[in-house]
């Protein structure tokens, strides 16, 4: 198969697989996702889901979060690892959001990474999953099955972003995004598979012998 024909067969195997693929993290609004998304940073969804009902049993709105102290953050949100940043970030955003944005989560990539905690995976996130603006977030399970699929060279993140862009048509990213990411869950994660074993790829490289070691970008 062409890189083309392999992004065609994915694009409707995956369609096929997830036709309606839900949104992993656990949220009530934009704000809330915002919070999951960046509480995600590495750490599992499924963690995150086990955090924040605690979280958001406090404070589930900018105002109510704004008059946390970060440490009060920081003890509920510990388990999901980098603690101290992420509750700092949560904190300051927060006040961001009060003071420039009326107490609401900004609809732009420009405004989004503006703020703390947020770089262009998040927003990405937030752009495609809570305003339906097309994005093509990349994350460590699509960035290694981009590679084992070679959609990509597997640079960095960035160049795995525009590769997949070019690939698969603007009105399907936010969909393969979680298509991808839950498939790779599936079938094709980082211990299991390695090029070799799962339905997509025996299918697309029947010859392939050897497994492919995944450069993390």
């Amino acid at each position: 198969m062409t890189k083309k024909e392999r992004a065609l067969y994915i694009q409707k195997e995956l369609e096929s697989r997830y036709p309606d693929p839900p949104v992993p993290l656990d949220h009530q609004d934009h704000y809330t996702l915002l919070i999951a998304v960046l509480l995600s940073a590495q750490c599992t969804d499924a963690r995150v889901n086990q955090i924040t009902p605690s979280l958001f049993k406090k404070a589930a709105t900018p105002e109510q979060m704004a008059t946390l102290r970060p440490e009060e953050i920081q003890e509920i949100i510990r388990p999901c690892g980098l603690s101290p940043r992420k509750s700092k970030a949560i904190y300051e955003l927060s006040q961001i959001l009060l003071k420039e944005h009326h107490g609401k989560v900004p609809p732009s990539f420009e405004s989004l990474e503006a703020l703390p905690g947020v770089g262009h995976k998040t927003a990405s996130v937030v752009m495609a999953q809570a305003f339906g603006v097309p994005a093509f977030p990349v994350d460590t399970h699509i960035h290694r099955l981009a590679q084992r699929w070679k959609l990509t060279n597997g640079k960095n993140v960035k160049q795995t972003e525009r590769d997949l862009k070019a690939l698969f048509p603007k009105e399907k990213w936010n969909d393969l995004h979680l298509q991808i990411i839950f498939y790779g869950r599936e079938h094709c994660s980082a211990r299991s598979c390695h090029g070799l074993a799962c339905p997509l790829c025996r299918k697309m490289f029947p010859l392939r012998k050897k497994p492919i070691v995944w450069k993390k970008g």
